[in-house]
This record gives structure tokens, sequence and C-alpha cells, in this order.
């Protein structure tokens, strides 16, 4: 805690709150890790742009025997695809800054719902419904239990920066999002909404209001929505970009353990594709196929590579970086 009595929200908060949910939670010098699948660890807080030496990357996978891992470096980075966060960062926020598309939604979505904070309990019950059915909209397939789920909610119940908010529709929760704040920065974790309410867009109102809410308090000068995902469809990333977020270009990197680098290769790529295509949404494919298009294309010159879609009008001054 700092002097005044109030906590200074660390990334060790954001830790705890794995580690209760029994991940595994390890730090190096340039970073904290933990296994988001099993053997391949992840970088956090996400927002964080690290460039970690060979020798720390070497040494991770060797001493915690791992396959793999991600994380976020710079575009002057020799290695890494070029990806983005979805992040906001003005210090003010409201109709203003949104197009006419996400104006009229919003306004309707505020008519037919009321967006508020809700209880980790409240969230861990009734959230449940909401998580499968947003997953199955994606095309994902479930990868957790409802014990699970619950977990991760109530793990965040007497932990300081956690928040969570939902909209409701005649008392029912419809939508719902957790927040927390690290440091100066407000991430927005886990939004999902059930598809009997995209037609009066209570997703449109949850962002629209818990972003407001946010960038108002003084100490929190952006918010981030979320990395590049693996195999989430683009469609989730386009619904923030039009609520006002912006796309700003890093390199994701991946990296493999030495003995098993070779085995990720374009033709083990490809083999990989062909089981997704069989297997839609199926949750390890999905995640592995990922992994490796990052890894591939990170090994490619930066005007070599294949941008997203939200960056490729920020094209030329992305290659003028390299």
């Amino acid at each position: 805690m700092v002097g005044n009595g109030e906590w200074l929200l660390t990334p060790d908060i954001f830790a705890e709150w794995l580690s209760r949910q029994k991940y595994t939670v390890i730090r190096t010098a340039s970073s904290y890790w933990y296994n988001q699948v099993p053997r391949v660890y992840q970088a956090f807080p996400y927002h964080w742009i690290i460039q970690p030496s060979d020798c720390e990357l070497s040494n991770f996978l060797r001493e915690n025997k791992s396959v793999g891992l991600r994380y976020s470096t710079s575009l002057d980075a020799i290695e890494g695809a070029v990806s983005y966060h979805a992040v906001y960062e003005n210090s003010v926020y409201g109709f203003e800054n949104l197009g006419k598309w996400a104006r009229k939604n919003v306004r309707r979505g505020l008519k037919n719902c009321n967006v508020q904070p809700i209880s980790f309990e409240t969230l861990a019950e009734e959230g449940w419904a909401l998580q499968l059915d947003t997953l199955d909209r994606q095309g994902r397939r479930l990868e957790l239990a409802k014990e699970i789920w619950r977990k991760r909610c109530l793990a965040a119940c007497d932990l300081p920066g956690f928040e969570a908010w939902g909209a409701l529709v005649a008392g029912r929760l419809a939508a719902s999002v957790i927040t927390f704040q690290m440091e100066d920065c407000c991430y927005m974790l886990y939004q999902q909404c059930h598809r009997d309410y995209l037609p009066v867009h209570v997703n449109n109102a949850l962002s629209f209001v818990v972003t407001q809410t946010m960038i108002n308090r003084p100490q929190i000068h952006s918010i981030f929505y979320g990395l590049h995902s693996l195999d989430a469809p683009s469609s989730v990333d386009e619904f923030k970009f039009r609520m006002g977020y912006t796309a700003k270009p890093v390199r994701q990197r991946v990296v493999f353990h030495p003995y098993l680098a070779p085995l990720f290769n374009r033709v083990s790529h490809a083999a990989v594709r062909g089981l997704l295509h069989w297997q839609p949404g199926h949750p390890t494919l999905a995640k592995a196929e990922g992994m490796m298009r990052f890894y591939l294309q990170g090994k490619l010159p930066l005007d070599k590579q294949e941008l997203p879609s939200v960056l490729r009008s920020a094209d030329n001054d992305l290659l003028e970086r390299d």
C-alpha cells in the first residue's frame, strides 16, 4: 500500500489473480509470465513493450521446460510479427469520439439497458451463460468448465483494482466485462454478451459507459482493450475500433524452445491449418496455429510481412521504421 492508505496497483496484484486461478506465474528481468496453456507462456502486463535478451528467453524456456512463449516488443525489434494493441489514450471520451454508426448504437443501447457495477459473485453465476454463448457465436469451442469460470471471477473479489461491470435488461445480465487498473492503465478483460441482446446494442452501451467512466478517473491515462488475438475473429477487434479505440502498432514475438524450433515450419503449419479446417474452433489447434503463424511471420523482414487489416493504411509509415 502507499502512504495515504490506497493500494499501489502494481502487476503483482494481477499476478496474484492469475495465481489464484492456478496459473504458474514467473518473474524475469524484463516481465512477468504465466502459462496461458500448458508449457506456453504469455508475458504480462500486456501493455508493456519489452525487449528481453536472448539469454533471458533461452534460460526461461529451458528452466521451465516450456514449449514456447509470446510477448509484445517494439517495431524496431529484429524479430516479431507486425501486430497491434487495441488502446484508448486520449484524455476525454464521449460521443464526439465515435463515428455516426457507433453513436447511434450507443444511444440505442443506453435506452435498452442499465450499465452499472456488479458483484463478482453475480458475474460468477450469471456470466457463465454469456461466456458459453459468446464463444459459440465466435465459432470458438469451450475451453473451460463452469467451475473454472467461477474461480476466475471469485479470485478477483477482494483484490484492489478489479471491478465487474454489467449491462442489465429488465434486471437480467445481458453483457459484462471485467476491468483492472494496473498503474495508470485500465484493462478491459473478458467482455461478453448474449446473442439475444445484440440487436439492442448492449455491448455498445457497456463499452461506452465503462470507457468513459475509466478515462474520467484522474489516475487513469490509457485503456487497454486487448492484444491482437491468436485465434479470435477479426470482428472482435473491429467492434473496438468502431468504439473509438485505435490500433497501436507493435511486434508480437513468439519464441519456441531451441530444441523444438526446427519442428515449427511452413510444412507443419500447413498441417495444423488442415486439421483446424476439419475441426473448426478447436481451442488447442486454433492457438497452436496462431502461435506458429506469428512465429513464421515474425521471422520475415518487416516489408515482407502480411499486415493486419487495421494497419494496412499505415503500411508506408510502418515500413519506414524498419
